[in-house]
């Protein structure tokens, strides 16, 4: 068993790794778009290039998660970091339109975050469990700084191809901490009842996926999750081509913008979410971050240019933040330590989820009705939300050994 200074160290290499591994996500998201245009993809093809991510991400995080409780942390990290190798060596010769989605695959594997959420969720303990978590969104600020601004430089400068072998050279870097510094197993307490019903080793088993969806509590807020996270999805999804042809920002511009994104996330992650935790129930504040994202859906549909947008983004980062931190510590601590891994691999199958059927919505929604539809649209959806959380009320239930 880990002695707690041990647990720490091992903790903040893991934050480390997180940091590092959103960095080089964030590097690809600056250079897609732009190759993918120059491609001659338009919004639709591109809108299918990313329901293909979202499909075979969708497929690959519950079985990542089930991977990872069964083999261990550092057995996850190192499959998908080296995975991440294969992403970015695939983009370097992407010179046309099939191999651009070729290297899409490789993504089946590519889970960093859940894997990094897992040894955090296993190492902290479950009062302090949110904001543990919330720090590695603090980790996912500065990655979406560092990578928006060097995908923006790289592309502009040296082009996509030496941004892509770029985040190559990154991703092996990552796995070579990995291999020399996670533990691996983190899982530090188990119970008879979770060897018992975790006792299947196999990785593809549905079954043992399936079965923590009848932990009290765990239905209730996943379809929370889903539910109120579409629009903010689909916004997610569709905003490299709201940038390009709305905002008429250029790559570079594009990566500055996202890096602003960053740093307000890191406010928000560093000097507000650990206080809001340790004040507040976790039912309030899924409640708050609800209510607030649909205000941010209503100021989405009014605007008209970046600069508005910009005042918008600190709300819509506090709203965001929140809610995937409190339903990521609420899903976990629903289900025996043994789940954790399988647990965080749903969690991350939600949005995988939402980016496959953001694209095919979206697309539709852009070239119909325009980008205030998407504001509008979270606007109605949150709204209602927040009326049956208030009205259904409850507190979902802790998993008890």
């Amino acid at each position: 068993m880990m002695d707690p200074a041990a647990k720490q160290k091992v903790i903040y290499i893991t934050y480390l790794i997180a940091a590092l591994e959103i960095t080089w996500m964030f590097l690809q998201f600056s250079i897609t778009p732009y190759l993918a245009r120059r491609l001659g993809f338009d919004t639709i093809w591109f809108g299918y290039l990313q329901t293909t991510v979202g499909v075979i991400q969708l497929l690959g995080g519950p079985i990542y998660g089930r991977f990872a409780d069964i083999f261990g942390a550092r057995a996850a990290l190192s499959v998908s970091c080296g995975a991440s190798v294969f992403y970015f060596l695939l983009l370097t010769v992407a010179d046309s339109p099939f191999m651009l989605f070729v290297h899409k695959l490789p993504a089946v594997f590519m889970h960093a975050l859940p894997g990094a959420q897992m040894v955090v969720a296993d190492l902290s303990e479950k009062e302090k469990r949110a904001e543990a978590l919330g720090k590695l969104g603090l980790c996912f600020g500065i990655g979406m700084i560092a990578g928006s601004s060097l995908g923006g430089t790289l592309s502009t400068r040296f082009g996509e191809r030496f941004a892509a072998s770029f985040g190559a050279v990154g991703s092996f870097v990552s796995l070579m901490l990995v291999l020399n510094f996670i533990p691996k197993q983190t899982k530090t307490q188990t119970t008879p009842e979770s060897d018992e019903k975790g006792s299947s080793k196999s990785v593809f088993n549905m079954g043992e996926i399936t079965r923590l969806m009848k932990f009290p509590g765990v239905a209730k807020t996943f379809t929370v999750k889903i539910i109120s996270g579409l629009p903010t999805g689909i916004f997610q999804v569709m905003f490299s081509i709201i940038a390009m042809n709305f905002f008429q920002l250029k790559a570079e511009q594009n990566g500055y913008l996202m890096a602003y994104f960053g740093i307000v996330q890191m406010v928000i992650q560093g000097a507000v979410i650990g206080r809001l935790t340790s004040s507040f129930s976790e039912n309030s504040l899924l409640l708050l971050s609800v209510g607030v994202s649909s205000l941010v859906g209503l100021a989405q549909a009014l605007m008209t240019n970046v600069f508005q947008f910009c005042f918008i983004v600190i709300p819509m980062m506090f709203s965001l933040s929140v809610f995937n931190v409190i339903t990521d510590s609420m899903l976990t601590k629903s289900v025996s330590p043994a789940d954790t891994g399988t647990m965080l691999g749903l969690c991350a199958s939600v949005q995988s989820l939402l980016r496959t059927v953001g694209p095919t919505i979206g697309g539709f929604l852009y070239e119909t009705y325009g980008v205030p539809s998407f504001g509008y649209i979270q606007c109605v959806i949150n709204a209602a939300v927040f009326g049956l959380l208030l009205t259904t009320g409850g507190r979902s239930q802790t998993h008890r050994p």
